[in-house]
């Protein structure tokens, strides 16, 4: 028997889709920015007996995060808070730039463009509430999850299915996998087998350094 018939090809068709009219809108995106409660957590505030603030992330959302990387496409926590476990799941995903407690998102994702050299219709954006309005209002590409603020619900390009801090991001991260054309070689990878390793370059700590450098975290926009 040849080697071909004991491993037959695995049959590699993506189940999941979107509306093309969804993947058109994102197709020029580059950047996505992602507020943290309520997004990439489920919105509760958890503290410790030590007063230390507590963070519930999906190993989900984790993953497509790093799909998404392998992509070319940067993903950007731009959060009002901050705390140590914030920090230490931006390190372990290996993210380059962060945002973090920041009053003032606009003027804060602003001079991450400028030095990044993209426009607002590269960035995508998933948030919940008001504070994420303005970058919303601007983003060639918007989501939400389906608990959010009304006055979000009604302005984004996509509701998620999925709910916060349980896949609602890594849903974003689908669709823009599928608007990149990359969706499909990742699934085919992942069928074989091949495991997924991030891009290299990155660095270990991923939030030291300034804004010009890799691995930044830009302080308080206020």
């Amino acid at each position: 028997m040849n080697k071909s018939a004991m491993n037959p090809p695995i049959e590699a068709t993506p189940r999941l889709a979107f509306e093309p009219e969804l993947l058109l809108a994102a197709l020029d995106v580059r950047l996505l920015l992602l507020d943290v409660d309520g997004v990439l957590t489920p919105g509760d505030l958890l503290y410790g007996a030590q007063g230390e603030e507590l963070k519930r992330f999906s190993t989900l959302d984790g993953h497509g995060l790093k799909l998404l990387m392998s992509a070319g496409i940067e993903p950007v926590v731009i959060s009002g808070r901050d705390s140590p476990a914030l920090r230490a799941r931006i390190a372990e995903l290996g993210l380059q730039h962060s945002v973090l407690g920041s009053g003032a998102k606009l003027p804060a994702a602003q001079s991450l463009l400028d030095q990044l050299q993209l426009s607002w219709e590269q960035v995508a954006i998933i948030g919940d509430d008001w504070p994420d309005l303005a970058l919303i209002a601007r983003a060639g590409f918007s989501a939400a999850p389906p608990q959010s603020h009304a006055e979000v619900l009604a302005r984004v390009s996509h509701i998620t299915r999925a709910p916060a801090g349980l896949g609602a991001v890594r849903e974003v991260c689908d669709l823009l996998l599928m608007a990149r054309g990359a969706y499909a070689a990742l699934l085919q990878d992942a069928l074989d087998g091949k495991p997924h390793t991030p891009p290299p370059g990155r660095p270990h700590d991923a939030i030291s350094g300034t804004l010009a450098e890799p691995g930044a975290v830009l302080p308080s926009a206020r």
